[in-house]
């Protein structure tokens, strides 16, 4: 028999033994420690590239969303200019007990101050600051720091300060000082809640005159409501109906109700300051049908900003209506009545239901927008129409009161937070009860 033929040599348990080929993957498997790092690496490797990815996203959401946002909630309890104008005033009121006339050090220490600040712009900062705790005390810090008397001891300033302006010796304007002396103030949000604190730090309700703020935000969401409900009212219908039609002609309905989309907000609000008007194409018409015998007031009131807010809004309701339903298969409605039940009752029992997620997303996306409205109610409502974004604006704008804006902003924003929670919550109880 050939050497390449030859037979395995015998088992000693007899028969043959067997044949054992060479280990070929020995040198290709790595060892198991090794392979959970290679493992390991690709992983990682994996969430950098992703991270790489959305990385542009993130910078963008950082840079023009979440620090405006970080700077307008600093803003709002920021109160830098007494500090920074008055540092060894501040300083020596700190020891004061806010009872009688500060020491005679705090008017040398106001004094020394005040020479500081008259070399820039600290001292304009600190009178408007100022100002908003005592009306006209913006024009006593600019007398005084035109005005200030010649270097002395602390009591020959004392008596100089008083000689120029008697205020100095009147209790309040040091009393503002010194409860204003940290750099963090809940001045302008006590003050947007209709709330004041005292000079010795107690909160209270603010003086009639002052408490004007609640009733601007009661006005803001009533209006967010009243539109959203009209819209929804106007909506519900309207997506329903487009959502049974064929393709072709919802998507001729979809691009109708889109259209609105591609004019300028300016331009629609003027197209309905025409409309509205006392000799608008809407009174003209009422009167030649013989409805009403005279004019009615639709413009810079409550009416028209409402009529006009629900037209720029409506689409925004419609959308999520009717992406909602046109997945909704008609056979539920139509099992529903054919097992007994009332067209009517099958429609609110079977069909509606259904549709809570859209009314959830419309109504939150409609109700967040309106309470943001500006320029609407600036051009269409009257004095008792305008919204917390019109007083946003007065104090960016107008007073330069940065900390009221801020203020105002900033409670806007923790009202959208909670409706935005309370979103979450109802979309997450009917995922619950859909599961179950």
């Amino acid at each position: 028999m050939n050497a390449d033929t030859a037979l395995p040599p015998p088992s000693p348990l007899g028969g043959v033994a067997p044949h054992t080929p060479m280990n070929t993957t020995s040198a290709t498997v790595p060892a198991p420690g090794r392979l959970k790092q290679q493992l390991r690496r690709a992983e990682l490797r994996k969430k950098a590239q992703a991270l790489a990815l959305i990385a542009p996203l993130a910078l963008f959401l950082l840079v023009v969303f979440a620090i405006p946002i970080a700077a307008l909630l600093q803003r709002a309890v920021a109160s830098p200019e007494i500090p920074n104008a008055l540092p060894k005033t501040v300083a020596v009121l700190a020891q004061w007990d806010r009872k009688a006339l500060p020491p005679d050090a705090a008017f040398g220490a106001l004094a020394a101050d005040l020479a500081v600040a008259r070399q820039g712009n600290a001292a304009g900062e600190l009178g408007r600051r100022l100002n908003n705790e005592i009306s006209g005390f913006r024009s006593l810090v600019s007398k005084t720091t035109r005005a200030l008397p010649a270097e002395g001891d602390a009591a020959q300033t004392k008596s100089a300060l008083l000689a120029l302006d008697a205020r100095w010796g009147e209790l309040p304007y040091w009393q503002a000082i010194a409860k204003n002396g940290s750099r963090t103030t809940p001045f302008f949000l006590l003050a947007s809640l209709d709330l004041q604190q005292d000079n010795f730090g107690s909160i209270h309700k603010a003086p009639p005159d002052a408490a004007i703020y609640l009733d601007i935000f009661a006005r803001t969401l009533w209006i967010g409501m009243l539109t959203t409900g009209i819209a929804l009212l106007i909506a519900f219908p309207l997506a329903y109906w487009a959502s049974t039609l064929p393709a072709r002609q919802a998507n001729l309905v979809m691009i109708c109700v889109l259209i609105p989309f591609w004019t300028s907000v300016l331009v629609r609000i003027a197209a309905w300051i025409v409309l509205l008007q006392q000799s608008g194409l809407v009174n003209t018409g009422l009167l030649a049908t013989g409805i009403i015998h005279e004019p009615l007031a639709l413009l810079f009131n409550r009416t028209g900003v409402t009529i006009s807010m629900v037209h720029i809004l409506l689409p925004f309701m419609i959308l999520p209506l009717y992406s909602v339903m046109k997945a909704i298969p008609p056979t539920y409605q139509r099992a529903a009545i054919s097992l007994g039940s009332h067209p009517f009752a099958a429609f609110w029992r079977v069909y509606v239901p259904q549709t809570y997620a859209g009314i959830a997303a419309g109504v939150l996306l409609v109700f967040i927008t309106a309470i943001g409205y500006y320029i609407t109610p600036a051009l269409l409502g009257g004095p008792g129409d305008q919204m917390v974004s019109y007083y946003v604006a007065y104090f960016t704008n107008q007073a330069v009161n940065w900390g009221m804006a801020c203020a105002l902003g900033a409670l806007l924003l923790v009202a959208t937070l909670v409706l935005y929670a309370v979103y979450q919550r109802i979309v997450r109880t009917n995922a619950n009860a859909n599961i179950r």
